[in-house]
């Protein structure tokens, strides 16, 4: 049965749909490192990319169309990393021909996709994961771990932000909306909001309000990220909301790719609690007690695990796959976080508050 190899005498399959930046530097390079998978093929529309990331990591087959790879190469295990308007295609048929899947976030561009996606995985009985990596960060392990022992008590408010100076990025389809879906918020935004919604237990959302800003990217200026064309820009810069949850709780995030800040990059999540409070970048606990406030923040914790989140991403999926323990996020909170992203624009776009349920 596909996806079911026994690691003691055979390699797990892989192939890479999308065979870009993220798969050149996290999927590939982590694949190739583990002894349980083989990569077998690279998929990419382009015929040039396809070739020459064949070549650059010595991948014996490389395909412009999705149908013809799956079908001559039968995978166990497919990396889905093109542009997020052809994940909802490529996740349905790779689930269909029997592969398990690891999808680049964000799941889709559209709450429907993301459904249609997480209703087939259900029904071919296949592992659908979405490559949410921050959940994977050592510092995210541990506040993990302080919440679910109560430390921080009730979380009844959290800021996320996932802001950059001038971080456009001046390659790939990240300006283009039509093939990403939008900007900063679908992109770096989406990380933190799934990082805040996976340490909070997922809570339901009840009402979403959000405002977009075109300011920066529409005209020259300086790009810490390379150069982009103003011309082509059709993304927000910035986006920002509030989201509201059943029983009270709260969440504002915002996220830019260009804003008159200090910092070059900032990637946080914080998290206000009735006994204690934390945030991840630096990642902090913040608790009163013995009649004095403590800031708390662990020691050595990289020496702990030398690996990058986006190995232990991989490492992570090929577990869930071999059985050796279960997985850590599940489709339907992908489709959860789809339709956040969703409000939010929908909500900036007619400026008015979008309510998803009570």
């Amino acid at each position: 049965m596909r996806g079911e190899v026994n690691s003691m005498s055979a390699k797990w399959k892989v192939a890479i749909i999308g065979p870009g930046g993220i798969a050149s530097g996290a999927h590939i390079p982590h694949y190739m490192s583990d002894p349980r998978t083989e990569v077998v093929a690279v998929c990419s529309y382009t015929e040039e990319t396809a070739l020459s990331a064949a070549k650059a990591f010595d991948i014996k087959n490389s395909f412009t169309d999705v149908d013809d790879m799956l079908k001559t190469i039968e995978p166990d295990l497919v990396s889905v990393c093109n542009p997020n308007a052809f994940h909802h295609d490529a996740v349905v048929k790779s689930l269909k021909a029997g592969c398990h899947v690891l999808c680049e976030k964000p799941p889709a561009t559209s709450p429907l996709e993301a459904m249609e996606m997480e209703r087939t995985a259900k029904e071919t009985g296949k592992h659908l994961l979405y490559a949410f990596n921050h959940r994977h960060n050592l510092e995210t392990k541990v506040l993990k771990r302080a919440i679910e022992s109560g430390e921080l008590g009730t979380i009844y408010h959290m800021n996320v932000t996932a802001m950059r100076r001038r971080g456009i990025p001046g390659w790939g389809v990240f300006t283009n909306k039509e093939l990403q879906g939008g900007g900063p918020l679908i992109d770096i935004g989406v990380h933190m909001l799934d990082l805040a919604m996976y340490l909070s237990g997922f809570p339901k959302p009840v009402e979403v309000m959000g405002a977009t800003h075109q300011r920066l990217g529409k005209k020259p200026g300086v790009g810490l990220l390379g150069n982009w064309d103003p011309q082509d820009y059709t993304v927000e810069d910035l986006a920002t909301g509030m989201i509201r949850f059943e029983h009270g709780l709260t969440m504002n995030l915002t996220a830019s790719y260009a804003a008159n800040i200090r910092k070059d990059e900032h990637l946080n999540v914080e998290l206000l609690g009735d006994k204690g409070g934390a945030e991840t970048d630096p990642f902090t606990i913040y608790q009163e007690k013995y009649g004095s406030l403590f800031n708390m923040e662990p020691a050595y914790l990289e020496q702990t695990d030398t690996r990058d989140s986006y190995e232990r991403q991989i490492v992570h999926f090929l577990d869930v796959v071999d059985k050796k323990t279960r997985p850590i996020i599940t489709p339907g909170q992908g489709t959860m976080i789809q339709q956040i992203v969703e409000a939010l624009y929908t909500s900036a776009k007619s400026r008015q508050v979008v309510r998803l349920s009570e």
